[in-house]
């Protein structure tokens, strides 16, 4: 029987959030078919083992995630569960930031996933609109969203670390969501932009601790936009931690999952028996040694990320 997971305080919002966290972008079929029993039984499955964050947009699948989530929770206690979602975002280059579609994308989000309020909703990847629209007109609309008490704690996701400082810069957030940027090849969260939303209060979420199955032993999905030299660094990671009798995949969650300034890191699969493998991995202990050895073969593509000007999914 697993132990409960750790928990940390997110920011100032009064929040504990699970060190891992439950996405479910792969529940919108981001990756694969998924079958409806893998969907709902991967959810329950997080719930069960304490990763009682879950993490949704209606950009993924485009509502088929939030539809499927809404259906996996029908029956289980709402105190049990945080729930956030996102919005702005909803299809490969659509986006709507304006105030109107904030109060619509809320209710329709709220009534896909079957609950009265949304722990926490963030605006989705506005690094591929104009950001002062995101501070001039979405946040003081989303916040007229949570003064009703459908929203308790707001904040923004995206890829470059200025998009965090443009907005935060401006005006007062929750929270904010990073991806892909606390890895063990790329650590600009923590190198950049942690002091700065640590000297504000903001509430820390990392998502992506994979980098898009980089450093896993899958194969890479077709959108994959990293540098071919990244790709080799991680092909030489993995084998070298194979060689060691492990899983790179285990040593890429833990070594997120270590650092005590993220609040979570959110992994997303629709397949039950990667829940339980990653829920463990949170239990073990980190190799130090092994995640020196595997950082210094990272270190010629240390912090080189993905091009960016191009949506993605994430």
């Amino acid at each position: 029987m697993n132990s409960p997971l750790p928990t940390r305080p997110l920011g100032r919002t009064g929040l504990r959030l699970p060190i891992l966290s439950f996405g479910a972008s792969s529940l919108g079929q981001e990756f694969r078919p998924v079958s409806l029993d893998e969907a709902l039984r991967s959810v329950r499955v997080a719930l069960e083992l304490g990763m009682n964050f879950i993490d949704t947009s209606p950009f993924y699948g485009r509502g088929m995630s939030e539809v499927l989530l809404g259906v996996a929770l029908r029956g289980v206690p709402r105190e049990s569960y945080l729930l956030g979602t996102k919005l702005g975002r909803y299809d490969a280059a659509h986006f709507d930031f304006s105030a109107r579609r904030v109060r619509e994308s809320v209710d329709v989000s709220l009534h896909r996933l079957g609950t009265d309020h949304l722990d926490i909703v963030l605006c989705h990847d506005l690094e591929f609109v104009e950001m002062q629209q995101i501070v001039d007109e979405t946040l003081p609309a989303l916040r007229r969203v949570r003064d009703e008490g459908k929203v308790r704690f707001i904040g923004i996701s995206g890829y470059p670390m200025k998009a965090f400082r443009f907005v935060l810069d401006q005006t007062d957030l929750d929270v904010i969501l990073s991806y892909n940027q606390y890895t063990l090849q790329n650590t600009r969260l923590a190198d950049e932009l942690v002091p700065y939303l640590k000297a504000k209060g903001v509430g820390i979420m990392n998502a992506g601790p994979f980098a898009a199955r980089l450093l896993t032993n899958a194969p890479l999905p077709a959108w994959h936009r990293e540098p071919e030299a990244v790709k080799a660094a991680c092909r030489r990671a993995a084998a070298h931690c194979a060689r060691a009798g492990v899983d790179i995949a285990q040593v890429a969650l833990q070594f997120s999952l270590a650092n005590p300034d993220l609040t979570t890191t959110i992994a997303g699969s629709a397949n039950p028996d990667n829940v339980r493998k990653w829920a463990q991995w949170a239990q073990e202990p980190l190799d130090l040694p092994l995640v020196e050895e595997v950082r210094q073969l990272l270190a010629p593509v240390h912090n080189i990320g993905h091009v960016e000007g191009l949506p993605k999914n994430n």
